[in-house]
């Protein structure tokens, strides 16, 4: 798979394997949580509460999307935790972490 146009994204991106294996991040997810040291190999099981690798499972489970914002050291971000799919099966799961800015647009489009 072709992940260079991902690597200095000013996204985060981890991906897992079906069995919540990280096979991949990019550099920012790589900066994101470098006091964790090197994770690709690590389950995202080890470094997850009980309610977090409860819905994690599940997402593994049924291929569901799970969206939220949070607030970390003062930044405001958008967490996109989505099925990573090949042919339609479930292959893993994916995260994406992008910092949002203080006032937002909103548009509505017809």
């Amino acid at each position: 798979m072709e992940r260079r146009f991902f690597k200095e994204a000013e996204i985060a991106l981890t991906v897992a394997d079906k069995e919540g294996k990280i096979i991949y991040m990019n550099d920012l997810a790589k900066i994101t949580f470098s006091k964790h040291g090197d994770l690709i190999g690590h389950s995202l099981f080890e470094c997850h509460s009980a309610s977090s690798v409860a819905k994690i499972s599940e997402m593994l489970l049924e291929g569901s999307t799970n969206i939220y914002t949070i607030t970390k050291r003062g930044v405001k971000k958008i967490i996109i935790q989505l099925p990573w799919r090949e042919e339609g099966e479930i292959k893993g799961i994916m995260e994406l972490s992008l910092s949002l800015p203080e006032h937002l647009p909103h548009f509505t489009k017809e």
